[in-house]
């Protein structure tokens, strides 16, 4: 049974790029990549040069573009099983949901800092 082992490589104008290792000498590794349920046309995979694995091309389909966080999933075709994801976060309720979060952890830090000046006052 094979193994893949999948590691981005890059991501340069809507192409993102990876490294498939794993598969057995002589196969063509099948990839399924998704999003929110629907495949993703016009993968690639290529085999490298010296049995070094194969390459892997995913283009970013327009409507994974779009506000807030999108995940587009990898997945070995013939085992279901996932190799990896790519996340893409953008647009305005990014910035909402960033500036929720940094005044919830301000409010926890606020909260550690006067629990431990009370506990350094009590017991010293």
């Amino acid at each position: 049974m094979t193994k893949l082992l999948l590691t981005k490589t890059k991501m340069s104008q809507g192409v993102w790029e990876g490294l498939l290792t794993g598969a057995d000498k002589g196969t063509h590794p099948k990839i399924t990549v998704t999003h929110q349920g629907t495949a993703v046309p016009d993968v690639s995979v290529t085999p490298l040069e010296n049995d070094e694995g194969h390459a892997l091309r995913v283009p970013i389909p327009p409507e994974a573009v779009s506000d807030g966080m999108q995940t587009l999933l990898i997945a070995d075709a013939d085992t279901d099983r996932q190799l990896g994801s790519i996340t893409l976060i953008a647009g305005e309720a990014l910035g909402d949901d960033m500036r929720v979060e940094v005044d919830l952890l301000r409010a926890e830090l606020d909260m550690l800092k006067r629990a431990f000046r009370r506990h350094c006052l009590e017991t010293s």
